[in-house]
């Protein structure tokens, strides 16, 4: 069986829009892109090259899909591990694509997705892809999150836990500061909510 794992850069108010740069995505009105920028140091590439230096795939977003692939077939030495891993693509629009080994899911998405997930093979990252995420959230589908959560505010933007978040657990596996004040750490799922009273 597969995990789905969740890699996301969120501000502390929990916004995970643009985190590369201005024109990344600016739907909304969106003004703040590339927030990680001032703060992405030679330790937060440590962490990334070490996530995504096991063997994984990836499952994406059309939108997301369509920046790593205008990005990483022309920078093969920069990312192997992107361009070798078979890209599962959730889109409604786009049914084809010259990048090596991309899939696109047909029919009720979180059907095809509980279908990958019971599937022989490596663990099967999710990058960007907000609109994607709210719908592993609402199957409940997501196993782990590897967050890095940067010191700053937003205000507005698309936030990873929006509404259709189910209630759950989950216990830190791996907790990290990075020297620009970067909180790295990967939460494992852990059954359902605890409540209790005080």
């Amino acid at each position: 069986m597969r995990k789905i794992i969740v890699l996301s850069f969120i501000s502390m108010d929990g916004v995970m829009q643009a985190p590369g740069g201005p024109t990344e995505d600016p739907s909304g009105g969106f003004t703040h892109g590339g927030w990680v920028v001032p703060y992405f140091d030679e330790f937060l590439g440590n962490i990334m090259d070490e996530q995504m230096g096991k063997p994984f795939d990836l499952l994406l977003g059309r939108k997301t899909f369509e920046i790593f692939a205008s990005y990483w077939p022309h920078h093969v030495d920069e990312g192997p591990g992107i361009n070798n891993a078979t890209k599962y693509v959730a889109s409604n629009t786009l049914t084809a694509h010259e990048w090596s080994k991309s899939v696109f899911l047909k029919g009720n998405v979180a059907d095809e997705i509980k279908k990958l997930k019971q599937q022989d093979g490596s663990d099967l990252q999710v990058h960007g892809s907000g609109n994607l995420i709210q719908t592993l959230l609402k199957h409940d589908l997501v196993d782990e999150f590897w967050l890095k959560i940067f010191p700053v505010t937003l205000g507005t933007g698309k936030r990873l836990f929006a509404e259709g978040t189910i209630p759950a657990g989950f216990k830190v596996s791996e907790s990290k500061l990075s020297p620009s004040g970067v909180i790295v750490v990967n939460y494992q799922r852990a059954g359902a909510l605890q409540t209790g009273s005080v």
